[in-house]
């Protein structure tokens, strides 16, 4: 499938959505707005229908759509070619591609009507504005430095949260955002600054390099961040072209093509495994290869020259696919499925009311008396489901926490294999310098930090299984319980009223589910991501902050000492007596991984111990997290209903309602939230067949 278009088509797509996004942003803030002028009224008249949790989330969804926008991460190794792929994609020589890599800073850029730079702090530092120029030179440092400060536990700028550049361009008027990361493959500090961001945005933009295929350092990081985890990478392989300036003879084409063929191979057996989406293989749609300098160099000429021969219009096709149509349409279906809710809402509503009008005090009472069994079944399945929330809580709570003593208390029988690849290279007369010894020392160091973080990132691939496999479980226990509460709700309106409220033309179970299934189930959520996402960011769920002492209980100072006492001390000094060659730089291996496993061997139970509490802590709090806000849409609910009948005897017991009037007004306020839904369904379904 060819996805190939040129920058203008891919901003005038995005312009598009922007619109739409625009449009249903409205759309259901005049729904709430309508909503909450109804119930002001019905103070006053009738009654109010209940309807606040409607309009709280009508007007929440309408904020964030308004503020909605597709957010892309760049990331990759040093001298990849990072700014000057962003200074392409965005159209204007904007980054300077010489930046020190040491500019240790997460930068957004996003639209803004005059240039400027703010920086953000983490502590109670206010924003602060500074010109470009002021921020390069304040925000980067000497390569030395950075690592110095690595080596000390230290961060260049430890209240810095992160800076946003804002630029009048069009791409970014469009609703783009881009974040722009520190290189990877510096340090540990950075490397997890740029990685700890990558689920708060839609797309992952890879950038390799084609002249250093599939590095070490790379593979780690796609098989510890990116693997399994269910994320958009879209893997750019930047200086395509250098290939040819590369061969003994530029043009000879048989060998071009060669050349070309041997570098395919190489990406696809090592990316192949990161472009697979529920056993589909997607690599022809994930994976570019660009020329991002040719690219820059034709749009500072001409920002509307073609871009062909770059990639550019490839990558941008798969791109805007992916955006406006997959990502949009997911988007859009959730504001649907929240106008629809409050649409069928107001319907009820009214529909109970109506009937209800005629009836006088004591008659009314009678019959609100009569469907107090069926609210107590309401309890009663909101108490049931509560439990079964507390059941699973308490299972994988108790079920992740031993899995990591587990794993931890395993390290020792895989220490010797898994810790080959991180170990510093070992040059024996090195270690009679003292200098040479410390900076030994400090590659150990952080060998072993990137094993245990490397380690702990494998765990943490498993456990969010685990729990997005119990969220799951929860979600469908979520549409059986709304099944359930659907029916006696059903009851309740043909007890008051005496006759069943038929559901809408072409309306689905997932309609006419309650509010509080939908959102325990995961249709649809306020917040990005799925339900388990949801959960555990509100419980400020990060594995890392969770097993942060695992390195500190580790003593991972002492542990290095104590292994270079005997790797640099009576073992190294024995083996300098024997030579230098292979044999002896195989026994020196074998003898500091001894050495590390020994020492590791010490703490691996103290670690399982101590962390034990704090996994299960958090992942309890997930679900309490969960199950508090499942509790308090039910009970929203039950307590909506039951006001909506108080709220008309106590009208009643206070004034005569003028009927006639009441039912004008009540018309007219489902008539105004209908249209209101029609707008949406009108722009969800040119979304759809512009997406097909």
């Amino acid at each position: 499938m060819s996805y190939k278009i040129e920058t203008e088509s891919f901003i005038n797509s995005l312009d598009r959505v922007a619109r739409v996004r625009s449009q249903v942003a409205s759309c259901l803030g005049m729904m709430a707005q309508t909503l909450e002028q109804g119930e002001s009224e019905g103070k006053q008249t009738s009654g109010k229908l209940g309807l606040e949790r409607d309009i709280e989330d009508l007007t929440k969804a309408s904020k964030n759509l308004k503020q909605g926008v597709f957010r892309l991460l760049v990331l990759g190794d040093m001298k990849r070619g990072k700014s000057t792929f962003l200074n392409a994609l965005i159209g204007e020589n904007l980054l300077p591609s010489d930046v020190n890599p040491c500019t240790a800073l997460l930068t957004v850029l996003r639209y803004g009507s005059q240039k400027k730079v703010t920086v953000y702090f983490n502590d109670s530092t206010p924003p602060e504005d500074i010109d470009f120029k002021s921020f390069k030179q304040r925000y980067t440092i000497d390569p030395a430095e950075a690592k110095k400060l690595e080596q000390q536990k230290k961060q260049a700028f430890p209240n810095v949260d992160y800076a946003v550049v804002e630029y009048p361009l069009p791409l970014l008027e469009k609703g783009i955002e881009i974040v722009d990361s520190p290189g990877l493959n510096d340090t540990e500090a950075r490397n997890e600054l740029s990685l700890g961001y990558i689920n708060n945005c839609h797309a992952i933009l890879f950038v390799l390099r084609a002249t250093q295929p599939c590095t070490l350092a790379e593979r780690r990081y796609l098989e510890n961040y990116i693997k399994g985890r269910g994320l958009s990478v879209f893997f750019l392989i930047n200086a395509w072209d250098q290939i040819r300036d590369s061969l003994i003879d530029p043009d000879d084409m048989e060998e071009l093509a060669e050349a070309e063929g041997r570098l395919r191979r190489v990406f696809q057996a090592n990316l192949a495994e990161y472009c697979q989406v529920e056993n589909h293989d997607i690599y022809d749609e994930r994976v570019f290869e660009i020329s991002a300098i040719k690219a820059l160099r034709l749009r500072v000429k001409n920002p509307k020259a073609s871009l062909g021969g770059t990639g550019f219009p490839e990558f941008l096709g798969a791109l805007s696919t992916f955006l406006t149509k997959e990502r949009a349409i997911a988007e859009f279906r959730q504001a649907r499925i929240l106008a629809r809710q409050g649409n069928s809402h107001v319907r009820e509503a009214i529909e109970r009311r109506i009937p209800l009008l005629e009836q006088d005090v004591q008659e009314l009472k009678e019959r609100i008396n009569s469907v107090e069994p069926e609210f107590k079944k309401l309890k009663e399945i909101c108490e049931q489901f509560k439990d079964e929330i507390k059941s699973v809580r308490d299972s994988k709570a108790k079920a992740v926490a031993d899995s990591f003593s587990a794993y931890v208390l395993d390290l020792g029988n895989t220490f010797e294999t898994d810790f080959l690849r991180y170990q510093p290279e070992l040059r024996f007369m090195d270690f009679l310098n003292a200098g040479r010894r410390e900076a030994f020392e400090s590659a150990l160091a952080q060998g072993f930090e990137r094993y245990v973080n490397d380690k702990l990132s494998a765990w943490s691939l498993t456990a969010e299984k685990e729990m997005d496999s119990a969220f799951s479980q929860l979600s469908q226990s979520a549409a059986s319980y709304g099944a359930s509460y659907s029916k006696v709700t059903d009851k309740i309106t043909e007890k008051l009223t005496g006759r069943k409220i038929a559901p809408p033309m072409g309306s689905t179970a997932e309609d006419n589910s309650p509010t509080w299934a939908k959102w325990a189930a995961g249709l649809f959520s306020l917040a990005r991501g799925n339900i388990a996402g949801v959960a555990m960011a509100g419980a400020g769920f990060d594995w890392k902050n969770i097993v942060l002492n695992f390195i500190t209980v580790m003593g991972v100072g002492a542990m290095i000492t104590a292994v270079s006492g005997v790797v640099l001390g009576p073992v190294g000094l024995a083996l300098l007596g024997l030579g230098v060659g292979v044999v002896q730089a195989d026994k020196a291996r074998k003898e500091l991984v001894k050495a590390a496993k020994k020492e590791l061997v010490k703490y691996l139970p103290q670690v399982a111990r101590e962390q034990w509490q704090p996994i299960h802590d958090t992942v309890k709090e997930c679900f309490d997290v969960y199950e508090r806000e499942v509790t308090e849409r039910m009970n929203d609910d039950i307590k909506a209903r039951k006001s909506e009948l108080d709220n008309l005897i106590a009208q009643k017991e206070s004034h005569e309602i003028n009927n006639g009037a009441e039912l004008e007004r009540l018309k007219k306020l489902e008539g105004d939230v209908s249209a209101e839904l029609e707008t949406i369904e009108v722009a969800y379904q040119d979304l759809l067949v512009g997406a097909s």
